[in-house]
């Protein structure tokens, strides 16, 4: 067993998901008090959504580790802003401040996946579903609002 490399594909993607579970703590109370446009999900979609996400980025950060050193630094770099979101959203309740950071997220998960489709077109393919998702996040934090 490839030690280094299970502890890059793992560690980074479960210290995500953990700062980003202590930052939603508040999350539902949160979530179901905002306006939120009709196509919003419902509190019990995330749950298995991330856990689906999360383990096809932890896939795919097995196959980064052989990638160039810039892919490995955007692996790296869109786990840190994908921990850094729910701190900005649910602890601080900045929605400029969330935008910003879904928007960094957005852009270092593309090209990462630009980087990728040369040196790892399977590890691309594994972070693509995580893009979509981050996309309809990024509208969604773009539409709602706190109640009037």
């Amino acid at each position: 067993m490839n030690l280094p490399r299970l502890a890059f594909a793992v560690l980074p993607v479960a210290g995500a998901a953990a700062l980003g579970g202590l930052a939603s703590r508040r999350a539902p109370e949160t979530y179901g008090r905002l306006d939120k446009p009709a196509w919003a999900p419902a509190p019990s979609v995330f749950g298995p959504v991330w856990s689906v996400l999360y383990a096809g980025i932890a896939v795919a950060g097995w196959r980064v580790y052989d990638a160039s050193p810039r892919a490995r630094r955007l692996h790296l770099t869109q786990l840190a802003l994908n921990a850094a979101w729910p701190g900005a959203f649910f602890g601080l309740r900045e929605k400029g401040a969330s935008l910003a950071v879904i928007a960094l997220l957005d852009a270092s998960l593309t090209a990462e996946i630009v980087t990728l489709r040369e040196q790892d077109p399977l590890a691309a393919a594994l972070l693509t579903p995580y893009l979509g998702w981050c996309g309809f996040a990024t509208a969604l934090n773009a539409s709602v609002s706190e109640p009037a």
